[in-house]
């Protein structure tokens, strides 16, 4: 084959064929790997890439060579071949960050799923009596000792524990929320639409920022089905504000027969497990104060997997058990493994403390985290011109928890370098490092990286300072402040 194209030739037609590509060396373990039908069609988009590049630029003949076309096929598969759903190093600060997956899940958690993942399990199969059980019993006697409640259940998110909750309890009734509460969930999904989609009518009482007991007797008639309050998880309200304490709300609906729902949102299970944060409401306390009913999530402070908890009276979770709807919210046996093994370590608060990876990060003392990054900062050369410095700095909690509220924490901020340029190069590392941007500055909170990562999170910015470069001398500050 010819090296180049001769004059007045076509170069397309120099490239070789695909037969004559998968005779080169190397494609047999190719097709090993990746096996022949995703080899073949790389090699397919490999030439196709080099035609375009031939018509626009008849000297680039480079790009016929057998060598040139095969490293672009090893880029295609290596890059087609990565999944889309991988892990990221969180140095953002946040410790359960929405877009990040929430909660990573504790090591006694992953070894659950790994022990039931590869095999067949007892997920709907009663042991003792050899015959069919339900999956629904594997998390409840944990769930009844860690909150006191009479019994419980596990759907897919708190979204949907609120759905079945309002279908059950109030389909074609009324759920009356106070204004101030009518909370926005994230992603667009408003307790309002959930309460319409659940087959309920909403009434308002109350104002945004005062309602009072008086408000909810008010609201009482024939077509009342729920009093619903919700936790304020992911917002405050503050100044001349006004709100009815669960107890007395529980107390009104126990005299007019009308069942009290508590939404907790982010579920701490032991508000002594963060010592100096600001009160938040456990499932045990609003089930002591009269609620018939509590439901919060999985994946934020409690610190396990993707899912909506329920527990309350036994009459309410029996009613909640036979609604069709729990089949369409069921959970998997993953899911019901991890969130098992996660609540088994609140059995021992400070084994959770040390165990469950959201509540350490949120415990360990700024100095600590002060001193991983000087620790890590040892062994990274920045390039000349490039500074890169331990900073005190603000973490966040994230996951709709403790709104408005930051606490001391510390890290790496990088200057001298265009923060923007830098910010995508290390999210195009292996594995994406994610940071955040203040000002002319890139940083690594180290709070959120989990024990064994600061390495990693060196690795990647050393080789992202390499592709960034330092800032022109006239740059200006991206961004425009912190994000």
């Amino acid at each position: 084959m010819s090296g180049g194209a001769r004059d007045g030739d076509d170069p397309r037609r120099d490239l070789p064929g695909v037969d004559r590509l998968l005779e080169e060396a190397g494609t047999a373990a190719w097709i090993e790997r990746w096996g022949r039908g995703p080899v073949v069609r790389a090699l397919r988009d490999a030439l196709a890439e080099a035609r375009r590049v031939l018509a626009g630029e008849p000297d680039a003949t480079e790009a016929a060579e057998p060598g040139s076309l095969l490293s672009r096929v090893r880029r295609l598969l290596e890059v087609r071949d990565r999944p889309s759903l991988r892990p990221v190093l969180n140095a953002t600060g946040v410790v359960l960050h929405t877009n990040l997956g929430r909660a990573p899940l504790a090591p006694a958690a992953i070894e659950a799923v790994a022990r039931v993942g590869p095999a067949y399990s007892n997920l709907e199969y009663d042991l003792g009596e050899g015959a069919r059980g339900s999956r629904y019993e594997h998390c409840t006697d944990l769930l009844r000792e860690l909150t006191g409640a009479e019994a419980a259940l596990v759907v897919n998110n708190n979204a949907a524990a609120v759905a079945l909750v309002v279908n059950e309890l109030a389909s074609d009734r009324e759920v009356v929320v106070s204004r101030g509460e009518l909370v926005e969930i994230g992603g667009s999904f408003r307790i309002p639409d959930i309460v319409a989609r659940a087959g309920a009518r909403l009434r308002e009482v109350g104002t945004t920022n005062r309602t009072r007991l008086e408000d909810y007797r008010a609201a009482l008639g024939e077509g009342t089905g729920l009093f619903l309050k919700v936790h304020p998880s992911n917002y405050r309200v503050e100044g001349f504000v006004e709100s009815v304490e669960l107890e007395a709300l529980a107390g009104l609906g126990r005299e007019h027969g009308v069942p009290v729902v508590h939404d907790l949102g982010s579920g701490l299970l032991s508000p002594d497990l963060l010592p100096g944060f600001p009160p938040e409401p456990s499932p045990a306390g609003s089930l002591a104060a009269g609620a018939d009913l509590v439901t919060w999530s999985g994946d934020k402070l409690l610190g396990g997997p993707q899912a909506g908890v329920l527990a309350g009276r036994r009459e309410v979770v029996t009613r909640l058990r036979g609604n069709p709807l729990l089949r369409a919210f069921r959970v998997d046996k993953a899911t019901l493994a991890a969130l098992e093994a996660t609540l088994r370590l609140y059995r021992d608060p400070e084994l959770a403390a040390r165990e469950v990876p959201a509540i350490r990060m949120l415990r360990e003392p700024a100095a600590s985290v002060e001193g991983r990054a000087r620790a890590a900062l040892q062994g990274l050369e920045a390039p000349s011109g490039i500074g890169v410095e331990v900073r005190e700095l603000r973490s966040v909690v994230g996951g709709g928890s403790f709104p408005g509220f930051d606490f001391p924490s510390a890290g790496w901020a990088v200057t001298g370098t265009a923060a923007d340029l830098l910010d995508a190069a290390c999210r195009a590392g292996d594995p994406p490092l994610v940071g955040r941007i203040a000002g002319d500055a890139f940083l690594l909170d180290f709070r959120t990286l989990l024990p064994g990562q600061e390495e990693q999170a060196r690795d990647v910015l050393a080789s992202a300072l390499g592709k960034a470069g330092p800032a022109a001398p006239d740059a200006g500050a991206p961004g425009g402040g912190e994000r």
